[in-house]
């Protein structure tokens, strides 16, 4: 049986409806990007980042190929195709005893996914600055 914290993220991927994600996060929540060098620090960071994820990913083949679990924290890896470019990466996430997320990070190769996830993910965050 999975995790709760794990089960929940599954779902919102799966359906791509992030409605229950501000539940599933911790108020001190703390996000690390593959591209920004510093850790985004509370709820509201977090939030914005992984449902601007969500939203770049949508129509992807985003698939999680493989996970390994342990107490408290996951590591799942992913694939996926963004304008062409194979994306291959890992999401590590950290929960706690309210099955909250209190640590997400993301970590994606080869250097042409990096880039283009970053120019993906700048305009997601800056249609959000601007909404």
């Amino acid at each position: 049986m999975k995790p709760a914290a794990i089960e929940k993220w599954h779902a919102m991927m799966l359906t791509n409806n992030m409605s229950e994600l501000p539940d599933l996060l911790h108020n001190d929540a703390i996000f690390h990007s593959p591209v920004v060098h510093s850790p985004q620090m509370g709820k509201s960071k977090v939030l914005g980042y992984l449902q601007a994820a969500g939203v770049v990913f949508e129509g992807t083949n985003f698939t999680y190929t493989r996970e390994i679990i342990g107490d408290g924290q996951a590591m799942l890896e992913f694939t996926s195709e963004l304008d062409g470019v194979h994306v291959n990466g890992v999401d590590i996430i950290s929960w706690d005893e309210n099955d909250q997320i209190t640590e997400f990070k993301v970590l994606v190769r080869p250097v042409k996914a990096v880039n283009k996830l970053w120019e993906r993910m700048g305009e997601m965050l800056e249609m959000q600055k601007s909404a």
